[in-house]
């Protein structure tokens, strides 16, 4: 299956590769999938003739997320076992190919508890902006940075 230049898929063929897989699937259930999902990973294009992830990329795409000005503050969570090297280097996007950041401390603190004790850091991202950094917005509310320095950081709790 090849995913064009902004992490598309045809529909068709993720539903041919299930099949393959024998984990066959129709589109009004991958519709229903993607529609019911409670991290709203996924979109489908108009019509649903295409698919892709909306953020979190492990490949290269270019993606068409919207630049966007931020609010004064975003929040991102992470786990007590990462805290040290991140208030050393700053945020940085590992795999993925941006940093994710929420609105809101509850959503970040979500994220931080999958996979261990949370520790949420608030980002100064109007501070950010007005230094020059841009920030984007994915279809489903998370903000994307290519990085956060630690000067922009404040650990909550």
């Amino acid at each position: 299956m090849q995913l064009d230049a902004a992490g598309w898929a045809a529909t068709d063929q993720v539903l041919a590769t299930l099949a393959r897989q024998r984990l066959s699937t129709s589109l009004p259930e991958l519709e229903a999938l993607v529609a019911g999902s409670d991290k709203q990973r996924f979109e489908l294009s108009p019509g649903s003739e295409r698919i892709r992830a909306r953020q979190g990329h492990s490949v290269a795409v270019t993606g068409d997320w919207p630049i966007s000005p931020p609010p004064e503050f975003l929040f991102h969570g992470t786990t007590e076992r990462f805290l040290g090297s991140i208030l050393a280097n700053g945020l940085r996007p590992g795999a993925r190919h941006h940093v994710h950041l929420w609105m809101t401390v509850e959503a970040a603190r979500t994220v931080g508890a999958r996979r261990g004790r949370p520790a949420v850091l608030e980002v100064a991202a109007e501070s950010m902006t007005k230094a020059g950094f841009t920030f984007r917005l994915s279809s489903n509310g998370v903000w994307l940075a290519d990085h956060v320095p630690p000067k922009y950081l404040r650990r909550l709790d």
